[in-house]
């Protein structure tokens, strides 16, 4: 034993551990493990004992008891002698054991002997309970230690509050029904005896006796410890100012357990009444303060007692009465400071289910309860503040306090909407009251103002969005009220935030009474809003602005640049015809004034020193164009250029101000992208107006293209056409020769390669580019500018324009691509041919040869043409309509050059031809040509 007790000294926490080197602790460790796993389990048994015995460190007992458990528990230690040896030592070590040996080792020896009794009791060995019970008077060594016995039993085998095996439960039940019928009684005497003798000479001991009582009551007969004498001194113990703390909480817990016990209804009505007997003044703030988890389980039992046995029934009316008579004790646990008193969880589960058993129109008696437990709601959703810097920097400190509050006000949240649900008016006099409170007081703190703006928004949850629309009850003076406010904390984010959300929430109101479109105008334009210290902390809140459906806005802008949803939220703001054209000049020009002032600023820095696509004066620039961007949102053409020319002059200054970052840098490729957009957006909102800008900005955007410029760039231009159609011809015939060439080098008919080569990053921007190009020359064709491509500057290019057309029409992959191309030559036709002469010589000659032949024959002929795929048959009818067209304007020579002799070529049969040039000049010529073709290609694959 000596070597192994040095051993166990060296593994654990003792002195000679701290000076041992690690290789030595290792050793020990080891020494230690193989004599307890691989000594025989008589050996390790006497060993144990032994140890326990003789050696007078506590972490060799420790050792010893701990081994001799999990021995047991394995179900090593089997032979009757040894486990005879083993429950004779342990009981003896029990009776004797004394109050001053180290908790930890009292706690292992009533584990190990909780362990005996699941495995002994009571067929094996009947009286271990009964040896163990402390004589009378009790003495505080043997009263603690029974109790520890009880406790390990009750974690270890007996508690339900834990998952136990189907063995565990069968272990459980027959050492429960063995203690009913055996000893409980004589224990229920000894627990009341411990307490009344122990709870001054040592409280400590008292309060263990009772904390095991509590576990007790569950399963015992209540009668044994719910009668008049261990009641009373229960609660003179619990509200004595001179209990110990543990020992008066130890008895509140046994009450508790007592008011909590299962049974009937009609039952538990009886002994709840019997409680509020034996303490009269059990419903004081007092008793809730000394009692709150007694005051707490008596309402929760109160109210289910109700529940079950309803408002008519005698029985149920009193379980009300007693209910609403420890309400007040309730509410002063509720709002206690003292978390580690007070199961706040608890008490918000009854404040719930109170108020849901309570009617649509609660009584007076009802409201003024409904006023208390608001306030319960305001007192526990407030910050601590403690936290009020942490949570205005947003440190790691304040963050994990945000985190925690927003959890811990989920319930009470629920709790809210709850009472809005039964008594809105109640709840909104409560708000009314805050706010006033917060506006007014001197002492309003910024976690009074915070929780107070809070639940002005959560009740915009509970109602609905008709009464806010409307202002239902009290919101019509809320929400100004909440619209003028200026706190004197409104500089914390956490003021500021919520204060934003707030308004953000009531909008619809403002919708509807838009005499307070200024004030809301003022609050995201001043110190509350966009100016505010923190305003980068408010951006999100900021930008749920634009999700709001304005009656005279149509659209939802979504933005994706940092920062830019607040911009767009003024913008929408400000825009408003709502707001007086005064007003509107002056907060315009205080947005718009700062920023371009700043650009002219960075771009005569960027001259100076240079402008790197990454650098930060870049990223500024971009970042306030993309604000420009945003304010313009909230503006449309007949606002700005009707009815106030004045918002359109100052965008147009505007304008000015950021072609110059396009001429001073157009190679820098971000700041082009941003730019086109903010193009995009003024060729929108000014119109006409904005064609002098045009042909600067083209020239820059056409310098240095690669494939994907190129299409931001078109994309630009079709807009332009689309806006202005004919009104654009001079810059369009300015720019398109350079269009033409920039395309002429980029794409080509044969640029684009099939298979895997096709799917490159770089083939998919070239083919975007001869999508978008398509676009534009349709555009240019349907919207009376085709001529332009007649003009001396543009003729060199039109060849390459014709065949590239061709090509495409015939032979893409894309269907609709096709069609486009299709719907360009018949615009084309209709522009440059009449009856009596051709616009430009040669077309007439290229339509009826290539155009007709390859495109309205034989691409139709071809096999992979499909007459049942929509898209095809579409496609089908404007080559249709394209014959037609060229019929109309050719007339016979249509017929003498491509009807009769390409029909004849390909196997046409003579009397379908002339059907089908007699339709040309009807209706039907659709479905005719439809036959025609299908019957050639009878006749061709029959010649195959």
């Amino acid at each position: 034993m000596d070597d192994l007790e040095q051993a166990i000294l060296l593994a654990s926490d003792s002195p000679a551990a701290a000076a041992a080197s690690p290789s030595v602790r290792a050793e020990a460790l080891a020494f230690c493990a193989r004599a307890r796993d691989e000594s025989p389990p008589s050996s390790l048994l006497r060993l144990c004992l032994s140890g326990l015995a003789s050696s007078p460190h506590a972490q060799v007992h420790f050792w010893c008891l701990q081994s001799l458990h999990d021995t047991l528990l394995r179900r090593r230690l089997a032979l009757p002698d040894d486990l005879t040896l083993l429950r004779s030592s342990l009981l003896s070590l029990a009776v004797s054991s004394h109050a001053a040996s180290p908790p930890f080792l009292r706690n292992k020896l009533a584990q190990l002997v909780a362990l005996l009794v699941r495995l002994e009791y009571p067929h094996v060995y009947p009286s271990y309970l009964l040896d163990l019970l402390p004589p009378a008077p009790p003495q505080p060594g043997l009263t603690d230690m029974f109790a520890r016995v009880l406790i390990s039993l009750d974690d270890d085998l007996l508690s339900q509050d834990y998952p136990r095996s189907a063995d565990e439960a069968t272990d459980a039940m027959r050492v429960k029904d063995s203690m009913r019928a055996q000893c409980v009684p004589q224990i229920a005497r000894h627990w009341h005896a411990a307490a009344a003798t122990l709870r001054t000479a040592d409280p400590g001991a008292a309060a263990v006796a009772l904390d095991a009582a509590r576990r007790c009551i569950s399963w015992i007969d209540v009668g044994l410890v719910a009668n008049d004498v261990f009641v009373p001194l229960l609660f003179d113990i619990a509200m004595s100012p001179g209990s110990a703390a543990p020992l008066a909480a130890a008895a509140v817990g046994c009450l508790s357990a007592v008011a909590a016990k299962r049974m009937d209804a009609r039952a538990k009505v009886g002994l709840l009444r019997s409680l509020l007997a034996a303490q009269q003044r059990l419903g004081s703030p007092d008793s809730g303060l000394k009692m709150a988890p007694l005051v707490t389980a008596y309402a929760v039992e109160a109210l289910e007692c109700y529940r079950r046995l309803g408002p008519s029934d005698p029985d149920g009316a009193a379980a009300l009465e007693m209910l609403e008579e420890v309400l007040p004790a309730v509410f002063a646990a509720a709002e206690s400071s003292d978390d580690d008193e007070v199961d706040s969880g608890s008490v918000l589960e009854f404040l719930s289910g109170y108020v849901s058993m309570m009617k649509a129109a609660p009584s007076e008696k009802q409201l003024g309860h409904l006023g208390r437990i608001l306030e319960v709601v305001r007192v526990q959703m407030s910050y601590d503040p403690v936290y009020r810097g942490h949570l205005d920097v947003l440190d790691k400190i304040g963050k994990e306090e945000e985190d925690l509050m927003t959890e811990q006000r989920k319930d009470l949240i629920a709790l809210f909407r709850s009472i809005c649900r039964v008594a809105p008016t109640a709840a909104q006099l409560f708000i009314r009251g805050l706010l006033v409170t917060a506006l007014t007081s001197a002492e309003a703190s910024v976690e009074d103002v915070e929780v107070a703006l809070t639940l002005f928004y959560r009740l915009g949850e509970a109602v609905g969005e008709e009464e806010i629309r409307t202002g239902t009850g009290l919101l019509g003076e809320l929400v100004p009220m909440l619209l003028a406010a200026r706190f004197s904390c409104h500089t914390h984010r956490l003021v500021a935030l919520v204060y934003l959300e707030t308004v953000t929430r009531y909008m619809k109101f403002m919708q509807e009474h838009v005499q307070y479109v200024p004030h809301l105008l003022g609050v995201f334009l001043d110190n509350r809003g966009i100016h505010h210290q923190n305003a980068h902390s408010l951006q999100d809140v900021l930008s749920q602005f634009t999700s709001m459906n304005w009656a005279n806005k149509d659209v939802k802008f979504p933005s994706s640049e940092d920062g830019s949803q607040i911009f767009e939220a003024v913008g929408l703001l400000i825009g408003m015809e709502e707001v007086s054209p005064e007003k509107q000049a002056q907060c315009l020009t205080a947005l718009l004034n700062p920023l371009c002032h700043q650009i002219e600023s960075l771009v005569m820095d960027a001259k100076a020193q240079g402008l790197e696509e990454s650098s930060p004066r870049a990223i500024s620039l971009q970042q306030i164009i993309v604000a420009l961007n945003m304010v313009s949102k909230g503006f449309n053409e007949r606002l700005v250029m009707g009815n106030r020319p004045a918002i359109g002059v100052m965008f147009k200054k505007t304008l000015d101000v950021v072609l110059q970052v396009l001429v001073s840098f157009p190679n820098v490729r971000p700041l082009r992208s941003k730019v086109i957009s903010f193009l995009h957006r003024m060729i929108e909102i000014l119109g006409i107006p904005v064609l002098p800008y045009i042909p600067v900005a083209l020239r820059q955007l056409l310098l240095d293209n690669e494939a994907k410029d190129m299409v931001e760039f078109l994309v630009l231009v079709n807009q332009i056409i689309c806006k202005f159609k004919s009104s654009a011809s001079a810059v369009l015939e300015e720019v398109f020769p350079t269009i033409a060439s920039h395309l002429s080098v980029i794409l080509s008919q044969d640029a684009f390669s099939a298979g895997p080569a096709s799917n490159t990053e770089e083939m998919r921007e070239l083919q975007e580019l001869q999508r978008t190009l398509y676009t534009f020359l349709h555009a240019m064709a349907t919207h009376d500018l085709s001529t332009i491509l007649l003009t001396p500057s543009c003729m060199q290019y039109l060849d390459t324009i014709m065949q590239l057309l061709l090509f495409t029409s015939c032979n893409h992959k894309d269907i609709l691509l096709r069609k486009a191309c299709v719907q360009i030559f018949v615009n084309l036709v209709k522009d440059w041919c009449t009856n009596s002469e051709d616009k430009i010589t040669g077309f007439r000659e290229f339509m009826i040869e290539e155009f007709a032949t390859k495109c309205c024959l034989y691409s139709v002929l071809d096999k992979s043409f499909d007459l049942r795929d929509a898209n095809s048959l579409v496609l089908f009818g404007e080559i249709v309509v394209a014959q037609k067209i060229m019929y109309e304007r050719f007339g016979d020579v249509f017929i003498k050059k491509f009807v009769e002799p390409s029909l004849t070529k390909v196997c046409c049969p003579p009397d379908l031809a002339k059907q089908y040039c007699q339709k040309l000049q009807g209706s039907c010529v659709i479905n005719v040509y439809s036959a025609t073709i299908s019957e050639i290609g009878r006749a061709l694959s029959l010649f195959s």
